[in-house]
């Protein structure tokens, strides 16, 4: 379906042209958002396309800016008349997106302006030059007259041509001094058509317009004076054809054109077209009102999200309303703020990125319904992914406080003892994403204090301590062991937690004298990657500082650490442990164990490293397959490892993967989950019944689920088992298409329960049993033999075609099945015959004329059976007549005499061919057609010519290949034309009745009437008896006895059951009688 969008970036504008003037239409197309090139078309009125128009008179130009994108589109009318007045649109389509316009041009006369100069309009007559000849003041004289006049002479043309017949049309115009009379024909042709036109063609019209509510039908009706007449239907121009849409009907004199389910394409204009004559209409279809089947949901959510308002209406294609707070979005207002978006009957508003100025109360709007919700939008909360830790420094050593959130737009301000720090050339701030972070350079003591990042528009604050260092250097001349004073806050084991990726600072305090020597060592004895800042002494026993520096730690970087001091007084050691935490790593193995019509439970495996410290839980997002979008499902830590996602779309692919959260931060994304859709089962199969059942099989059929969805079917199951048992067996091992299905190898004599399971990708559906168990046993059934139709009267065939019957039969068990000919077993070698379970086939490829006479099939079970007769007759060409004489010739005339062939091709013969040639020429013409009788008269002959004769015969096969030419010439003699009669011999015309075409045996359909003739002659006039089972049928009103010319019909009307048997017509005159008889056979209605 086309998306309706605004691509035009300048419309056409309705104007007023001057008659005669040129007049140009420009439309300018944005091309930047379409895929391919755009189509235009410019039309007049409803469906007229002026492309066929194009010429001197109309002319049509497109031009491309490639900077721009854009197409400009004109359209000029050169030298504009009266007929060009009217409503344009210009339309605009690219694949899926599609815009219109409309304009009007409106035609004015002349306006004759006036001259500035009142001397030009004075002339002089004469071809001297400009001061020869008198001045001619007819100019002015005749513009006045004209003016006056016209009006006048304008109404009384058009009221004198609308009185007049057509063909005084152009001596009119002359009169009147009308030149133009193509325009004149168009104005009068409007004019007329507000009014009645009276035509011979029609007696009832189509109405002016019509109305029809979409999805029902519609009739158009006419009446033609000709009941034989033939009609065409036109929409928009284009004659409709007959289909299921389209139905004809021609009863009498009415011509019915039927819509069924009428739709939007059906709003169009209609002619009816008898001839030259048209007579037109227009059909309006209206749209039911769209009601909304399901409403707006409300909506919480945080700042910066996407919001998806969905409704559901009860048509495809309706158009919807939005609204918000009472103000109309649409997509000229909507910006980049606002989607719209189409799916069937779903309509979705969506909003990128939510911001606190959406909330309010949103609306959706159709023609016969309203739904409402309300956006509720709040702050997103604020999460410390990395928190500031406290330093302790020396004097010129540098500062550096970072911190990570959760928002990468989020802003700040650093303090210290709550006043803001302010930048300088010492001091740096900086925001890079989400990290923010303080440096200080060249660390003064006051610098010392408590630092604090604050974020804009958060109730936050993240701390930490700047500690100053000063170190006062003692000499004291004498010599202590070494001792090492570890911190006891440090917890047990000494164990000290960093940050993956911080920087480690080991402290330790350390006395002796002189002053020790300090070694690190890790676990395996091997010098750690450190580097040993400042030792000194301090007088009187004070403690010295030793520090360990990792610069940015690593998780290679945990472990066992050793510190050793050693100077000549002595030695002593010290461990720690140094921990590192990190963010988890990412979940593995996420996959989608399960799914259902709009939701898919998700599993995975916890990461194989949580960080150091414990999984807090999960984040989950998802993805349609081939986006790059993402979509949180959570906003909380979810703890499981198994999440069902819901309000999904079904017969969609989707994507899933999830975050581990621990107290550090949140780890990578997993890898992405195989691709899924979520699929509804199917709905149980139905009408599942039994078919056949053998000794050992049952056969079922059913028919598909009615509710399958997006997953399709791919095969059903069948499963089994004895009633009153549970256990149930499946039949087939792969899953069948088909439905239907033979369960072979069961238990005879058992009663067996039956189901049946449709399967697709979502699983299995509810299975379909039956009510009712099935005894496994054979079912007799008495052969039956359904002879088809066209078999049950002779079928005629010529020789050489091939002759292929199927006559199907049913049985049970599998009948016998034996063909006869002519009452004979079928023995001939080129007569085929096939059996199956259900039909016989008898074939032959070449037929003959001895495959001719009565079949019989016959089919037996036990001491059951049926049969059926088919009579076949093999026909072919005719031989040629025999002795073709010229029995007589008179005047310009011959008379000519035959016999039928002795070769009929097993057929009647229904005519024959006489055709002459004159012994000049030789040249053989066609004299008679079809001729019934052995004998005719050629006339017209040309005297003084001699004449052959040749006859060919004719049955249904065609004519026959050789002609019977005459044994005698017909000689047209120049002197003699008179023609002697011979003496006129009264002929005596007495003879008993004598019935020259009999009763045919005929079976009829009860209910419709029925008739059955025969001829007869005799002299004088025999009378005419009717007989039913030899009994005489009198004055009753069922039945009509008619004679015409010697034809005897006998008509039933309406025929019973009990009109059936054998009829008898008898006639009688005072030299004779005679009868023929017939059997009437009167079948049920829905008689097989």
């Amino acid at each position: 379906m086309s998306e309706l969008g605004g691509l035009f970036v300048l419309k056409p504008e309705s104007v007023t042209a001057t008659k005669g003037k040129d007049i140009t239409f420009v439309a300018k197309v944005d091309s930047s958002s379409l895929t391919r090139k755009p189509a235009m078309k410019w039309l007049k009125g409803k469906w007229l396309d002026l492309a066929s128009k194009a010429g001197k008179h109309m002319q049509f130009k497109e031009t491309y800016d490639r900077n721009t994108k854009i197409y400009t589109y004109e359209m000029s009318i050169i030298k504009v008349v009266d007929g060009d007045a009217g409503g344009y649109r210009c339309e605009v389509t690219s694949k899926d997106k599609c815009d219109s316009c409309t304009f009007d041009i409106s035609v004015q006369a002349v306006q004759e302006e006036q001259q500035a100069n009142i001397l030009e309009a004075f002339k002089r007559s004469g071809d001297a030059g400009e001061d020869a000849g008198d001045l001619d003041f007819s100019a002015l004289l005749k513009k006045r007259e004209k003016k006056q006049e016209i009006p006048k002479e304008e109404v009384d043309v058009w009221e004198i041509l609308k009185a007049a017949k057509p063909c005084d049309y152009e001596k009119i115009a002359f009169q009147y001094g009308i030149t133009d009379l193509r325009g004149m024909l168009k104005r009068l042709k409007m004019m007329k058509k507000t009014e009645p036109e009276k035509t011979d063609a029609f007696l009832r019209k189509l109405d002016d317009a019509y109305s029809v509510e979409k999805g029902k039908k519609i009739t158009l009706t006419v009446e033609v004076a000709d009941p034989d007449v033939q009609v065409k239907w036109l929409k928009n121009g284009q004659e409709i054809k007959p289909s299921a849409k389209y139905v004809f009907e021609s009863v009498g004199n009415k011509r019915s054109l039927t819509i069924n389910k009428c739709n939007l394409s059906d709003d169009a204009a209609y002619e009816c077209v008898v001839g030259e004559e048209k007579c037109f209409t227009e059909v309006f279809v209206k749209e039911p009102p769209v009601t909304i089947t399901k409403l707006l949901d409300d909506v919480h959510t945080v700042v910066g999200e996407r919001v998806d308002f969905e409704v559901e209406v009860s048509e495809e294609g309706a158009n919807v309303k939005w609204m918000k707070d009472g103000v109309e979005i649409n997509r000229d207002t909507a910006g980049s703020k606002y989607r719209f978006k189409k799916d069937g009957k779903k309509h979705m508003l969506i909003i990128n990125e939510a911001t606190k100025e959406d909330v309010g109360m949103y609306y959706a709007f159709t023609t016969g319904g309203e739904s409402k919700a309300e956006l509720e939008v709040e702050e997103k909360e604020l999460e410390v992914l990395q928190s500031i830790a406290d330093l302790t420094l020396k004097a010129a050593e540098q500062a550096v406080f970072k911190c990570e959130v959760s928002d990468e737009k989020v802003t700040g301000k650093w303090f210290k003892d709550g006043v803001e720090v302010q930048a300088s050339d010492r001091i740096k701030m900086t925001h890079i994403g989400r990290i923010h972070k303080l440096t200080i350079d060249d660390v003064k003591p006051g610098d010392a204090g408590d630092y604090s990042f604050v974020p804009d528009g958060h109730a936050l604050s993240i701390s930490a301590k700047l500690n100053f260092l000063e170190i006062k250097i003692d000499y004291v001349p004498r010599q202590d062991p070494p001792k090492i004073h570890l911190d006891t806050s440090l917890g047990n084991k000494n164990t000290i937690i960093v940050v993956a990726g911080n920087k480690v600072r080991l402290d330790v305090e350390i006395t002796g004298e002189p002053a020790p020597t300090v070694c690190w060592m890790k676990e395996d004895n091997s010098s750690c990657n450190a580097i040993v800042l400042t030792m000194s002494f301090v007088v009187f026993d004070s403690p010295t500082l030793c520090s360990l520096v990792l610069e940015g730690a690593e998780r290679s970087d945990e472990g066992p650490y050793t510190i050793t001091v050693t100077n000549p007084a002595g030695e002593d050691k010290a461990e720690l442990f140094v921990k590192i935490v990190d963010v988890p790593d990412p979940p593995e193995n996420v996959k989608c164990t399960s799914v259902g019509e709009d939701n898919a439970t998700v599993t995975w495996d916890a990461p194989s490293f949580d960080g150091g410290v414990p999984v807090k839980g999960y984040l989950m997002e998802r993805k349609k397959v081939g986006s790059s979008r993402w979509t949180k499902l959570n906003f909380d830590v979810y703890e499981s490892t198994t999440y069902e996602a819901k309000k999904m779309i079904e017969g969609v692919l989707y994507e899933m993967r999830v975050f581990a959260v621990n107290s550090i931060g949140i780890s990578q994304p997993s890898g992405n989950s195989k691709p899924f859709m979520p699929i509804a089962p199917t709905s149980e199969p139905t009408c599942l019944t039994v078919d056949d059942v053998t000794d050992t099989t049952c056969a079922l059929k059913w028919r598909p689920p009615e509710k399958i969805g997006a997953g399709g079917i791919d095969g059903y199951i069948i499963e089994y088992c004895k009633e009153g048992s549970d256990q149930w067996v499946q039949a087939n091992q792969q899953p069948v298409e088909k439905n239907q299905f033979r369960v072979k190898e069961l238990p005879a004599g058992e009663k067996m329960l039956f189901r049946v399971v449709c399967v697709n990708m979502a699983g299995r559906s509810p299975p379909a049993t039956l009510a009712q168990g099935v005894t496994i046993r054979e079912i007799m059934e008495n052969p039956k033999i359904r002879l088809p139709r066209h078999l049950r009267t002779k079928l005629i065939s010529l020789v050489g075609e091939k002759v292929n019957l199927v006559i199907p039969f049913q049985g049970k068990p599998r009948p016998i099945v034996t063909w006869f000919k002519d009452g004979v077993p079928l023995d001939d070698k080129t007569v085929g015959t096939r059996t199956s379970e259900v039909d016989s086939i008898l074939f032959i490829r070449s037929a003959e004329r001895a495959h001719s006479g009565k079949y019989t099939l016959h089919v037996q079970i036990e001491n059951m059976s049926d049969s059926a007769d088919i009579e076949i007759q093999i026909v072919d060409m005719p031989g040629p007549p025999i002795a073709v004489t010229v029995t007589d010739v008179w005047g310009f005339n011959a008379a000519l005499e035959w016999k039928p062939p002795k070769d009929d091709g097993n057929c009647e013969i229904i005519g024959y061919t006489i055709q002459k040639a004159d012994k000049k020429t030789k040249e053989w013409f066609t004299v008679y057609e079809h001729n019934r009788r052995p004998s005719c008269t050629v006339s017209d002959l040309v005297m003084g010519n001699e004449y052959s004769f040749r006859v060919f015969s004719e049955n249904i096969c065609g004519l026959s290949n050789d002609a019977g030419i005459s044994k005698n010439t017909a000689v047209i003699i120049k002197t003699g034309l008179a023609y002697n009669p011979a003496p006129y011999k009264e002929k005596d015309m007495n003879c008993s009745p004598k019935f020259t075409a009999p009763l045919v045996d005929r079976s009829v359909v009860a209910g419709y009437a029925a008739a059955i003739s025969c001829a007869v002659r005799g002299y004088p006039k025999p009378k005419i008896i009717w007989m039913k089972n030899n009994m005489i049928i009198g004055e009753d009103p069922k039945f009509l006895m008619q004679n015409n010319q010697g034809v005897l019909t006998l008509n039933i009307r309406k025929p019973g059951l009990f009109d059936g048997g054998r009829y008898t017509c008898r006639a009688i005159n005072d030299l004779g009688q005679d009868e023929v008889e017939c059997k009437l056979e009167v079948r049920g209605m829905f008689a097989a």
